[in-house]
């Protein structure tokens, strides 16, 4: 097994499913003879050739109608959005067809495709490149979403939403794109979309994030070990469907729940879990659910956005808080 950054693990898990899939295709703008802004599909074109990686216009309506069409007929497309804060033109298209094709043709007709973007802040990018606007994809009946926080169950996930018989929205924290390396065998081995991952076992607090955010998470958590507190960490990773059953089973078990996202709090998935937690397990609260989350305004410039994002010392400080309740 070799150590592979979460962009590259994109990128051998697409690899894999293109040679062994003839059906499987890549398209969107500067996907073949660029690799991409980000090089998730480097190399792609070069092996498969123009008609299987193809590089589109700056159209992203266009994009996902396009890939509409394809799955429809058998062919199973990977598209990319260059960045999720382009998505919006594709928005009628992935609401309005994406999503309901099944439900309209009473499972006659099934799309068997994904749409990739990267998404989140911390990299400097200008205006439109660093929301995070998962939970209006979330909200959406008939997709799949779909966030990975680490190369390993970035490949793993990948092989799972473009083998799935309905749509995915595979959004890619680029702030964590090159910054940590797992061992991954390039295998074919899928990860279960619907899950969450227990990170780590506690017993006093249940902190759960995704995406980029399980990092200042478990720095978090291996804080208040030091601190003796037992903190344990969950990765949603799929945020719709949402695996509430394994949340609720950690958080009757600690008594305590926080949830971290970089994703502004009103509206959010956040509210949602917290919501999920309240109705469900209020009776095994010994505090008030937290929530550390992006505040609700547009995302800064790239000189404000440390001060935009979740940071460690705010999860921390919102933990002592909780504990705080006997």
């Amino acid at each position: 097994m070799s150590a592979i950054t979460l962009i590259e693990a994109v990128n051998k898990a697409m690899a894999y499913e293109m040679e062994n899939d003839q059906t499987v295709v890549a398209l969107g703008e500067d996907v073949g003879a660029n690799g991409g802004v980000f090089r998730a599909t480097d190399g792609l074109q070069k092996k498969f050739g123009p008609d299987r990686v193809i590089d589109t216009p700056l159209a992203e309506s266009m994009i996902a109608g396009v890939s509409i069409g394809m799955a429809a007929q058998g062919i199973k497309p990977v598209a990319e959005i260059q960045f999720m804060g382009f998505i919006f033109p594709a928005f009628d298209q992935i609401v309005c067809h994406m999503a309901r094709m099944r439900h309209r043709t009473r499972g006659r007709i099934t799309l068997p495709m994904v749409i990739r973007a990267p998404y989140g802040g911390g990299i400097h990018a200008p205006e439109h490149h660093s929301e995070s606007t998962e939970a209006l994809f979330a909200h959406i009946p008939g997709l799949k979403v779909v966030i990975p926080s680490n190369p390993s169950r970035a490949y793993g996930l990948m092989l799972a939403a473009i083998r799935d018989p309905d749509p995915v929205i595979f959004l890619e924290p680029k702030r964590v794109y090159r910054i940590v390396k797992h061992e991954v065998e390039d295998n074919g081995e899928e990860y279960p979309i619907g899950c969450c991952f227990v990170d780590r076992e506690g017993t006093d607090i249940t902190l759960i994030s995704w995406g980029a955010m399980l990092h200042e998470t478990h720095q978090a958590a291996e804080k208040l070990a030091a601190e003796g507190i037992s903190a344990e960490v969950i990765d949603v990773a799929t945020v719709s469907p949402l695996d509430i059953d394994t949340i609720l089973e950690s958080v009757e078990k600690t008594g305590r729940a926080m949830i971290v996202q970089e994703a502004p709090k009103a509206g959010s998935l956040g509210s949602e879990i917290a919501a999920e937690i309240a109705e469900k397990a209020v009776m095994s609260l010994l505090a008030p659910i937290g929530r550390v989350s992006g505040y609700d305004t547009v995302m800064p410039y790239y000189r404000l956005e440390k001060q935009y994002m979740p940071t460690v010392d705010r999860v921390l400080e919102e933990a002592r808080k909780i504990m705080e309740y006997k």
